[in-house]
């Protein structure tokens, strides 16, 4: 029964993800899922990312967090469209959040719309949201282990950035451990090492961001 139960929840889910989908194509908006533990900076790099990048896109950012229009409130203050979805104890969005959520955006105006899952490891990464890239956000102080330990999140994703390396001389991590450990589980997966405070490595963040809306633009 209870796996009835979840194999009907999650074709709910996919429904939903296949309309946003089909919507962000006809609307030509790349749509960058990032995923992370709480704390991990996908918040900051956000910011830092919307001030380099504003001038080049026009950005949208939906905010996913359990309760308070914070995170919102932070990107609205740059000068880009953000809205917030509250989940109130639920670990990760949906499809069907999302859907709800476009309303709230001009996609026809939208280059770029980056969706801030909630703060998790582990259930965001079982939801498509009609997304064209999965991206995981890991920080150095959370330790070497959490990419080993959370296999599910790191092989559905096909980027990950390793944040707070302003913080590595201060800490007991190995970035080549990282990769190690993410080359066994994702081969396909790349690893940016950078710092969203510092801007340490983010040219090679907005380098990815460039070719993915070039890609997403010749498949229009």
């Amino acid at each position: 029964m209870k796996i009835e139960l979840k194999t009907a929840v999650l074709v709910d889910n996919n429904h939903a993800a296949a309309f946003n989908r089909e919507l962000f194509q006809k609307t030509n908006t790349l749509v960058v899922n990032l995923m992370s533990s709480p704390g991990a900076g996908k918040t900051t790099l956000l910011e830092t990312t919307v001030q380099a990048l504003s001038g080049q896109y026009r950005i949208g950012v939906i905010e996913g967090d359990l309760a308070t229009e914070r995170d919102a409130d932070r990107i609205r203050a740059l000068g880009a469209v953000a809205h917030q979805i509250n989940t109130h104890g639920g670990c990760h969005l949906d499809a069907r959040m999302i859907a709800k959520a476009l309303p709230h955006f001009s996609l026809e105006e939208i280059d770029i719309l980056f969706i801030e899952n909630v703060g998790n490891l582990v259930c965001p990464s079982g939801y498509d949201l009609g997304q064209h890239h999965k991206v995981a956000v890991l920080s150095v102080p959370e330790g070497n282990d959490k990419i080993a330990k959370y296999p599910t999140m790191f092989l559905r994703t096909e980027l990950v950035l390793l944040n707070k390396m302003d913080l590595l001389p201060y800490l007991d991590f190995s970035v080549g451990e990282a990769r190690q450990d993410l080359q066994a589980i994702n081969p396909q997966s790349e690893l940016y090492a950078l710092s969203a405070r510092t801007n340490e490595g983010m040219e090679l963040w907005y380098r990815w961001i460039e070719q993915a809306y070039k890609r997403q633009i010749q498949h229009v």
